[in-house]
This record gives C-alpha cells, sequence and structure tokens, in this order.
C-alpha cells in the first residue's frame, strides 16, 4: 500500500469526517481549484487529501538537476496571482509561488499531507461518495464522505516512471536513473553520461550536468521539436520600468503570450512546413555555422509541429552544451545493454558510468483509486467523457486534466470556474446529484479514442489510451486541447440543457 509506517488501525472504528466537497491532490491543479471554491463559494466545506507530505506536486516529486517549467509562468501561473519572476522558472521558485497562494489564503488548514486513497464508492442511496485513505505516517485508516469529488491528482504516477525493458540491463555494471526518482547519493562529476529521450526533460538535464560530467550523450530514436528564447518577456521588463502595477503587467503579458499561443498553434496546421523551418531556424542560429548536418541529422523531425508538445530551450542552454562539446547527440535505436554501455542497431556503442532513462512516465488515471458505483467497480474506459472534466454515468465528480499545447493551468481555472458554478446551480435546484448523460439523439453516436492520434500522440498516451474514457464526434464529449475556445464554451454551457441529469 506504499505506506511509511506499519498499517496498525485498519480494522478499528474510526469516526468518518464529511465535507461538501473533497479535492483530491495538492499540486498546481488542487491548490488553484481550492482558492476558486473559497472565493467563489465561501462556507462551502472542504478537505484536500494529498499522498506527498507537502504540497506542489511534480514541483515537490521530481528532483533531477535543473528542473524548471517548459511553459511559461505568466499562463502556467494562476489567473489570479501576478507571477514577477522569469517567465521559465525552476521548481523551487513554483513552490514558492504556491506556498504563498497557500498562505494568502489561509489553504493550509484545509490540507491533509500524507494521505493515500485507495478506494471511493458511489451511493445512490446516500447520494454520497465515501472515501478510503490511509494517513502515511500513522498508519491509520481515515474514512471520509463527500457530496462531490474533484480530481486533481495529476496524469502520471508519481511513485515511478516509464522505463522500457531494454535486452541486457541487468549486464549493465554503472548506474541506471530515471528522473523521477533521482538518488541524492548521484554524483555525475568526471562521468560519462548517456541520456535516453529527448523531450523537456532530456532538454532540461543535459545542460544542466553537461558542464560537471566528462561528456553526456543524449540518444534518442527521433529528433523531437524545440523552441529557443531569452527566459524573459521583454513586455513585462518594459512594463516594470513604467511601473505599472504587477496586477496589470501579468494581465497584459498573459494576454500577450496567448495570443501569440494560439497563432503559433494554428500555424502549425495551416502552415505546418513554414512553422518547422522556423523552429529549425532557431536552432540554427544557436549552433551557429557549421552545424547544419546535426541540425538535419538530430533536430528536424519527420512529423509536422505539435504532434507532441514542444519544450522550450530558454538561452538555447542545451544547444550551447552541444555547441561547446561538452554534450552530443546520437539518433539510433538500441539493440541491447552491455556492461559498460549501450550497444545500438547501428553497431555503435556509447559508452556509460551512468544511464539515465528521460524516457516518460505511467499514465495514471484518477490517482490509480479503486472506485465503485452502487458496489459495481468502474471502468473509466467504459464511459464518454463530457468536455474532459466529467463522465458519462458518474455523478458529482469533476476531473482536471490541463492542455498539451498550453499550459495546463489554464485549463485548471476554467474548470474551476465551471465546478463552481454547478455546485452553486445544484444548490439553488435543491439537488444533490447531477450526472452527464448522452442525450436519446446521441444513442449511436460513433465512439473514438480519448483523443485522435493524428492530432496528438505522445509516448504515454498511445501506450495507455485504453484506459481513458471515450469522446464522441460532438465538442460537447471530447476532451479539447483547444483553450482558446473553452474560455468562451465554458461559461456558456447551460447547466440545464438535457445533458445534466439532477435529482
Amino acid at each position: 500500500m506504499n505506506i511509511t509506517a506499519p498499517l496498525r488501525s485498519m480494522t478499528a472504528a474510526q469516526a468518518v469526517e464529511h465535507f461538501d466537497v473533497l479535492i483530491v491532490g495538492a499540486g498546481i491543479s488542487g491548490v488553484g481549484s481550492a482558492y476558486h471554491l473559497t472565493k467563489q463559494l465561501p462556507g462551502t466545506t472542504f478537505v484536500v487529501l494529498e499522498e506527498q507530505e507537502t504540497f506542489g506536486g511534480t514541483w515537490w516529486t521530481h528532483k533531477y538537476p535543473g528542473i524548471r517549467s517548459d511553459s511559461d509562468l505568466h499562463t502556467f501561473g494562476y489567473s489570479f496571482k501576478p507571477w514577477t519572476g522569469p517567465p521559465i522558472a525552476t521548481a523551487a521558485e513554483i513552490r514558492a509561488y504556491m506556498g504563498e497562494v497557500i498562505d494568502e489564503n489561509d489553504l493550509a488548514r484545509h490540507i491533509r499531507y500524507r494521505h493515500r486513497i485507495n478506494a471511493a464508492s458511489w451511493s445512490s442511496e446516500t447520494r454520497l461518495w465515501t472515501i478510503e485513505a490511509v494517513d502515511r505516517g500513522s498508519g491509520e485508516a481515515r474514512t471520509f464522505t463527500a457530496n462531490f469529488l474533484w480530481m486533481c491528482q495529476g496524469y502520471y504516477r508519481h511513485s515511478e516512471g516509464y522505463t522500457p525493458e531494454w535486452k541486457g540491463m541487468e549486464d549493465f555494471k554503472g548506474r541506471i536513473v530515471h528522473p523521477q526518482r533521482w538518488p541524492e547519493d548521484l554524483s555525475t562529476e568526471g562521468k560519462r553520461i548517456v541520456v535516453i529521450g529527448s523531450g523537456a526533460t532530456a532538454a532540461t538535464l543535459i545542460p544542466n550536468i553537461a558542464g560537471q560530467c566528462e561528456h553526456v550523450t543524449m540518444l534518442q530514436r527521433s529528433p523531437t521539436y524545440f523552441r529557443t528564447g531569452r527566459n524573459a518577456i521583454e513586455l513585462a521588463e518594459e512594463l516594470r520600468r513604467l511601473q505599472v502595477k504587477e496586477e496589470w503587467i501579468h494581465e497584459i503579458v498573459r494576454r500577450k503570450i496567448l495570443f501569440e499561443q494560439d497563432l503559433f498553434t494554428r500555424r502549425s496546421f495551416t502552415e505546418p512546413e513554414k512553422v518547422k523551418q522556423e523552429l529549425l531556424g532557431g536552432i540554427r542560429a544557436a549552433l551557429g555555422p557549421g552545424h547544419e548536418e546535426i541540425v538535419e541529422k538530430h533536430f528536424t523531425p519527420s512529423y509536422r509541429p505539435w504532434r507532441q508538445r514542444i519544450a522550450f530551450v530558454p538561452d538555447a542552454d542545451l544547444f550551447e552544451a552541444v555547441k561547446s562539446g561538452k554534450a552530443s547527440v546520437v539518433t539510433d535505436a538500441i539493440d541491447r545493454f552491455t556492461n559498460d554501455g549501450i550497444l545500438l542497431k547501428s553497431g555503435e556503442t556509447l559508452k556509460a558510468d551512468i544511464i539515465i532513462t528521460a524516457t516518460g512516465f505511467n499514465l495514471n488515471v484518477l490517482g490509480d483509486i479503486a472506485f465503485e458505483i452502487d458496489g459495481k467497480s468502474l471502468d473509466f474506459a467504459d464511459t464518454v467523457t463530457y468536455r474532459g472534466m466529467m463522465f458519462t454515468g458518474i455523478p458529482n465528480m469533476a476531473w482536471v486534466f490541463g492542455y498539451f499545447r498550453a499550459s495546463w493551468t489554464l485549463r485548471t481555472d476554467l474548470v474551476a470556474d465551471f465546478v463552481c458554478r454547478l455546485l452553486a446551480h445544484m444548490k439553488a435546484k435543491g439537488a444533490r446529484k447531477v450526472v452527464t448523460a448522452l442525450r436519446p439523439q446521441e444513442g449511436n453516436m460513433p465512439l473514438h479514442a480519448w483523443i485522435d492520434p493524428e492530432n496528438f500522440n505522445p509516448g504515454y498516451l498511445m501506450r495507455d489510451m485504453h484506459l481513458l474514457p471515450k469522446r464522441g464526434d460532438t465538442p460537447e464529449w471530447q476532451h479539447s486541447q483547444d483553450y482558446w475556445a473553452e474560455k468562451d464554451q465554458f461559461p456558456a454551457i447551460d447547466l440545464d440543457e438535457a445533458t445534466f441529469v439532477y435529482d
């Protein structure tokens, strides 16, 4: 059960605590949702259950060198609290910002840390969720009931990252490390290191260890798109020189970034080749003359931009490491691990003392919690998603899953506004239950995988798509990745529309 103390009191009768709302997770989504609940529905009783020993989610559990955001903090930060630091921020800076939100809004008293939720069951008779948890500090069982369940636990398993099984891994005499579980005693100084993968984690990690180790090689199966630029927003700097209030700067800069992101995203579909050349042009400029072969072989993807997430490389630090010779890139497939490195399909061998598998994570479908509806085990793959935040047949529950092509937190704010409006609407109607349901005319609607692979296809989604709810062929029954449409659509949702069934 992944607890840190012996389980002493699981059979003892425990007092059941009741709340209007139970929020799962105290990461960026959970803290933001708790804020909105206190401001929009004051007097609502709620509790936030968090498995880790403190808040922060990703920004607490990930401790590899240089960990930073790959979204700008003017949009990844909350709409209600100005961000005053550099747009690409470290984990420590993000947690300090979240800590201020908790302190300034008296949220700490609502959060229970080290609480692992094992099961959640809905009863149509009582119209309540019952949540069974374990206090990881004491090992004691805890039972909660709630009118509404708000899932803010993130989308991957914090306990273990995804590492493929390669032949010969047991033969390797060095250390194999996944960034998600970075060992405190790992020294990279003077070591030969191979980093497998070329996503945001690899792009962050490599420049942060390149100056210490003997050499670091980024080994990738195929190239990835990157964007480069200063870790600064000129408009924000200019407005500060003019002594404009930070609240105004925050709103103005957010709007500018969102406008530019929208334009860039649309162009990636309408003129992908131009966007591709612009991205490659940034890399060519960072590497300088004489590196065209490297750009062509190692940084020119075969797919159109935005079919996978594009990582921002602040101040081109990854490419500076390559340019200096401290880091290099190899594009090849792994044949097997050897006792002193990796044998590639091409026949080349990469010598290594440490191999870092920056190969992604394991999708976590709603916290790995055992869900039941009226005693029947729930399989989320049997449901249809309502705009990516509710599910057919599952009462009184909302889910926060952010954006791929924009900052995660933008959707946290939108979903929070919707949930608070829904809860207020239920109270006004005297309803204790709400569930989304397909309308009669949608009974034969074709159902598809949660997201179209032609639209977006990162490995973690492709591996575990079968675990996720289905989508339909109309906007209501899809998980859109279009913030610029949803920011207008969500506030306009008619809560008395036939999709919502109240009791």
